[in-house]
């Protein structure tokens, strides 16, 4: 049974792309590149913001390290708030609370950026626990970040305490932890991207997550 349960932010509680893609689409622009493709866009949301600079934009690490802190400029002040909460989620959120659940939040974001998205929207009251990355830990793996979590909210049962992601990191972070994934298909990653990385469930939408959770 589920009793302690780990959201994971962007693509899982908020619809967070515009502000990411946003943001990278400023960070682009002040390095004189071309806008990248809104399929590859996309895929910045979620993953390690370095990683994804060195990938998508052959950014050498320094280079990355360097480009993050330029899309923090808009971030900070605008993409913050280019975003909204999945519809379902504050009803989700109380009735697992309601049930007696402890909650924690434990995403790739920088903490005090997600400590303020929570608190705009509202749902900081659901939380025992949030954990995000400090600002100047960008290396942070989101095992690292899982683990923490796990810490704070510490367990009676590490079988009690289950991720709930919609990428791959959140699946493999999980499961590097000792715990499940359950992957959620209406944020930003895919069926076979879940099912590859070994979610114990998949839910399709936020009711069927919140069912599953409420009577698993």
């Amino acid at each position: 049974m589920a009793e302690y349960i780990l959201f994971d932010l962007d693509g899982t509680m908020t619809e967070s792309a515009p502000g990411i893609i946003n943001s990278i689409k400023y960070t682009l622009r002040r390095y004189g590149l071309e806008e990248l493709p809104q399929q590859t866009l996309e895929k910045f949301v979620g993953p390690p913001l370095i990683e994804s600079f060195m990938r998508y934009c052959g950014f050498s690490e320094k280079k990355a390290e360097e480009a993050v802190d330029v899309y923090r400029e808009y971030f900070s002040e605008k993409g913050l708030y280019e975003n909204a909460v999945y519809s379902g989620i504050p009803e989700c959120l109380e009735a697992l609370k309601k049930s007696g659940k402890k909650l924690a939040v434990a995403t790739s974001k920088p903490e005090v950026f997600c400590e303020r998205i929570l608190e705009h929207f509202d749902l900081k009251k659901y939380f025992d626990v949030v954990v995000g990355i400090p600002l100047d830990q960008e290396h942070m793996t989101k095992a690292e970040v899982i683990a923490r979590a796990l810490r704070l909210l510490n367990p009676r049962d590490i079988a009690e305490a289950v991720m709930i992601g919609d990428r791959d990191y959140d699946v493999v972070g999980a499961r590097q932890n000792g715990i499940g994934c359950v992957g959620v298909l209406y944020g930003y990653g895919s069926r076979e991207e879940l099912e590859a990385a070994g979610a114990v469930a998949i839910c399709e939408s936020v009711e069927a997550m919140r069912e599953y959770l409420i009577n698993n």
